[in-house]
């Protein structure tokens, strides 16, 4: 069973590495059962906001949208120690 394709670029790589976040720890916490925080409509596209942990068990915030049935994260962020109680 193939799990969910993700979409990559130089522009969101570029954009992680600002926050010290990989890819795959991003790709880890979607795919893990996050909480939703939230969803809204921005530039036309539906953005959920999420949390959880990676498989290290960092906690993390990621931001992402589904283009052309792909999983395209804006972005991702070390949670705040509130948050992080809570996951």
């Amino acid at each position: 069973m193939q799990g969910p394709r993700f979409e990559w670029d130089e522009g969101n790589r570029t954009h992680l590495s600002r926050h010290d976040v990989t890819p795959e720890e991003a790709e880890q916490v979607v795919t893990r059962d996050p909480i939703v925080l939230e969803a809204q409509i921005r530039n036309g596209e539906r953005r959920v906001l999420c949390a959880g942990r990676t498989v290290e068990g960092r906690s993390l915030v990621v931001i992402y949208t589904l283009r052309h049935g792909r999983i395209r994260v804006v972005t991702a962020f070390p949670a705040k120690r509130k948050l992080r109680r809570v996951l």
